[in-house]
């Protein structure tokens, strides 16, 4: 398989490193910058992207004129979260395919990072409001590249069943970072960690139902989740 260079990485605001960088911010205004973004996050995934800016600056501890001095528009807010939850989900695809442990650890290393940034609840509530392009442009980078990889060393490891295919990471991802019905169930963050896990287990080969069954249905490899992806949040459709 070639390897393609990596494009050159984003700086903490998702600049790209060969486009001038704003001024660095005091740490304090980082802080703040931070804890805005975590509490949207948050605030995002429960109540969707109307939520009250009031409710933001409350979680982050700030006060709504620091919300607004950050970000003037909820445009801006939208587009931020986005950004700064897609960073990080591909820093920890990097991280996951740099360490060079077993494909397999490394890939559920990866997933319950990804569970962790709650991707499958944040990423849907913001459609319409920002494009899959837009992250990727400030980006630079796409999380479903170094996943190919990852999954790749494991199916030469034979650490997985040959179906197994990418749509089947990610797809699981997302339904897992989803809310239990109802929500406030204090258990459900580690509840999904466990079936995670059980899933994980399931990847490998002695969790084939038995030689020659193939799983049914759908099997979305790299390009179609891109293409996927594309249609769900708009653009990306390459």
């Amino acid at each position: 398989m070639s390897t393609t260079p990596r494009p050159e990485p984003a700086d903490a605001l998702g600049a790209p490193a060969d486009r001038p960088r704003p001024p660095r911010m005091r740490a304090d205004a980082r802080r703040n910058r931070e804890q805005i973004l975590r509490a949207a996050r948050a605030v995002f995934a429960d109540q969707g992207p109307d939520a009250p800016l009031d409710e933001i600056a409350r979680r982050a501890g700030v006060g709504i004129a620091t919300l607004y001095r950050r970000f003037p528009e909820r445009a801006d807010l939208i587009r931020a979260v986005a950004i700064d939850v897609f960073t990080a989900l591909v820093e920890a695809a990097r991280e996951a395919t740099d360490a060079g442990r077993d494909p397999l650890d490394a890939l559920r290393r990866f997933m319950h990072a990804a569970l962790d940034l709650k991707i499958g609840s944040v990423m849907p509530t913001l459609v319409g409001r920002v494009t899959i392009d837009e992250i990727l442009e400030a980006v630079r980078q796409d999380a479903a590249d170094p996943v190919e990889e990852l999954l790749r060393r494991a199916h030469e490891a034979g650490l997985i069943r040959p179906d197994i295919v990418f749509g089947d990471i990610t797809m699981m991802i997302v339904r897992l970072s989803r809310p239990l019905p109802g929500g406030g169930i204090p258990e459900d963050e580690a509840l999904a960690h466990r079936q995670l896990d059980v899933y994980v287990d399931g990847l490998r080969p002695a969790g084939s139902a038995g030689p020659g069954t193939r799983l049914p249905g759908p099997a979305l490899d790299a390009a179609a989740f891109k293409r996927f992806r594309g249609r769900v949040m708009g653009g990306g459709s390459g």
